[in-house]
């Protein structure tokens, strides 16, 4: 079926919406929600780290890339979700119903949850509004065997936020392949989920098999927050043909 990816920057959406293909989909186009006042949001549903470097993304894939911004808010947190006008889910409804409009034979959501029943149920939720079916091959994986089958298919996705023990400033800009063998470490000291699940860091992917062009990363600053977070900001990038 023709699919709409919903992506993020991050690892977890990009390599499902490989997997997409891989079962014989065809992504047709790419959807992205990002924060209306440029910084990162306090979201329960969407990756805002590093959003800056998701407008590169259409051209990367050489697809049609849709993005709105994020105007409401996680107003409805309860595990079951019942619509509210201005909650952030909403914005996920407005942003595939312009997909449906723009690609009426769009069938199909590529998403990136792993093991998120907040996530998912949102998802399925505006996918269900609008006759569209998810597909979400990372669910419920193992996310050990998980993270390796991404490094060995070459998927390349750098730590653009580290916020758990373990990992701290220095780790930031690092591949998934060089902090792979650490990740499992901490897992074993602290419990921390080997694909970040739990919030303990974001990636950013800069290359995969999918991409027409390569992302490079010029210059980046990194910060801290009051909760010991650690993260970049993005400051210049270009693409590279392949």
């Amino acid at each position: 079926m023709k699919v709409v990816a919903l992506i993020s920057g991050g690892k977890d959406s990009c390599f499902n919406m490989m997997k997409c293909v891989d079962n014989g989909h065809k992504v047709v186009c790419l959807a992205n929600l990002y924060p209306s006042e440029g910084d990162e949001l306090d979201s329960y549903m969407y990756q805002t780290v590093g959003h800056n470097a998701v407008e590169l993304y259409g051209e990367a894939c050489d697809l049609p890339l849709l993005r709105r911004p994020i105007r409401g808010k996680p107003i409805n947190t309860d595990l079951n979700y019942k619509i509210e006008g201005d909650d952030e889910v909403e914005d996920l409804f407005e942003l595939l119903t312009e997909v449906k409009a723009r690609y009426p034979d769009v069938e199909g959501v590529s998403v990136g949850a792993i093991m998120s029943e907040y996530q998912k149920i949102r998802v399925e939720n505006v996918c269900s509004r609008l006759n569209l079916d998810v597909l979400c091959y990372l669910w419920n994986s193992n996310q050990a065997s998980l993270l390796d089958e991404m490094i060995a298919l070459n998927l390349k996705a750098i730590l653009i936020k580290c916020a758990c023990s373990g990992l701290s400033e220095k780790h930031l800009g690092k591949d998934i392949a060089e902090v792979r063998d650490l990740l499992h470490e901490l897992h074993n000291m602290y419990g921390v989920n080997i694909c970040g699940e739990g919030g303990e860091y974001e990636t950013l992917v800069l290359d995969c098999p999918f991409f027409k062009h390569k992302i490079v990363l010029d210059a980046a600053e990194s910060f801290c927050d009051s909760t010991l977070c650690f993260f970049y900001v993005l400051r210049e990038m270009h693409l590279e043909k392949k």
